[in-house]
């Protein structure tokens, strides 16, 4: 068998999927995926600057929900832009290392995400079961640190920097054709023509370190919350913390149900429609950018007030 040396794989490049089966109806995707793009920069980017210029904002809760849309705007801008040159161009070709270059972004900012969500219940807790002490603890150089720092942007770099190098090394002669239209480790790697047990076991270390670790934390923060909350005497402050909770409890779910539905059709639903799966992996990358500005604006009474003076002074102007 042809094995590749380094210097062809530098020059390689790989054909990204559209909808399988029908090419014909590519050229129509890129007009929803279009607005999906224009809703994820124009939702993320107004809770951006309604945080920035809105002083009364400058709180902990504000400062997660603002690294979670610098997150999202980064996921998107790190596949969408691709995929419309797939939809709409008929593009669907990326060398080598810009796939690779793609591949540590979505997994990076995926990994970022997850640790903003456990960042965001860690506030949340803190807010509900001491609320007097909430601004003390939660200080500027705080969420520096869990929000900025160590335990979301270094551990995200941390993780996932050497996931290109163990790419790099496979040699690739067999087909150039991926199954989505963005790169994924686990799609890369499925065309190699030597073993890749080594990507496969850090792969799967890197999701129980990170996304799977995440998952517990949330879950113990929440189990301590609840319990915090049936504390609670009065029914209607019962209410009221339950729903300080309603907007990151959505984006949870965003994220972790995609995650987990396309992680088992991708291990156990070989036998599924190739639509079935560009569905699934589509919903995780693209839906949680485009909704959690949308559901943080209508369930966070600041940020929709705000929203809603803007329009109304607007509207009075125009």
């Amino acid at each position: 068998m042809h094995t590749w040396n380094a210097s062809h794989i530098y020059h390689h490049s790989f054909l990204l999927t559209g909808i399988p089966g029908m090419p014909k109806k590519n050229p129509w995707m890129a007009f929803p995926l279009g607005l999906l793009y224009t809703l994820t920069l124009l939702g993320n980017g107004t809770i951006l600057s309604i945080i920035k210029l809105d002083s009364s904002l400058h709180e902990p809760m504000y400062y997660f929900l603002s690294i979670l849309a610098l997150t999202d705007m980064g996921l998107s801008m790190s596949t969408l832009p691709f995929m419309l040159s797939i939809f709409w161009f008929n593009s669907p070709e990326i060398p080598f290392d810009a796939c690779i270059t793609q591949m540590f972004f979505i997994h990076g900012f995926g990994v970022v995400e997850s640790g903003v969500l456990v960042s965001m219940a860690f506030d949340r807790f803190v807010a509900i079961r001491d609320p007097l002490r909430y601004a003390s603890i939660l200080t500027s150089g705080v969420i520096g640190k869990i929000g900025i720092g160590v335990a979301v942007l270094a551990r995200a770099v941390c993780v996932v920097f050497p996931v290109p190098f163990l790419i790099k090394r496979l040699p690739f002669c067999r087909s150039n054709v991926l199954s989505h239209s963005y790169c994924l480790h686990q799609d890369i790697m499925r065309l190699a023509c030597a073993s890749t047990r080594v990507n496969s076991l850090y792969g799967l270390i890197v999701v129980i370190l990170t996304l799977g670790l995440d998952v517990l934390i949330i879950l113990f923060s929440y189990v301590l919350i609840l319990k915090t909350v049936l504390g609670i005497a009065s029914w209607a402050e019962r209410l009221k913390a339950f729903n300080t909770c309603f907007s990151h409890i959505c984006a949870l779910l965003l994220l972790y149900i995609p995650f987990i539905g396309a992680t088992m059709i991708h291990r156990f639903g070989k036998h599924l429609s190739p639509i079935i799966h560009t569905v699934m992996a589509n919903v995780y990358l693209l839906l949680p950018p485009v909704l959690n500005p949308i559901i943080y604006s209508i369930k966070t009474k600041q940020i929709r007030k705000r929203i809603v003076q803007i329009f109304f002074r607007r509207k009075v102007r125009t």
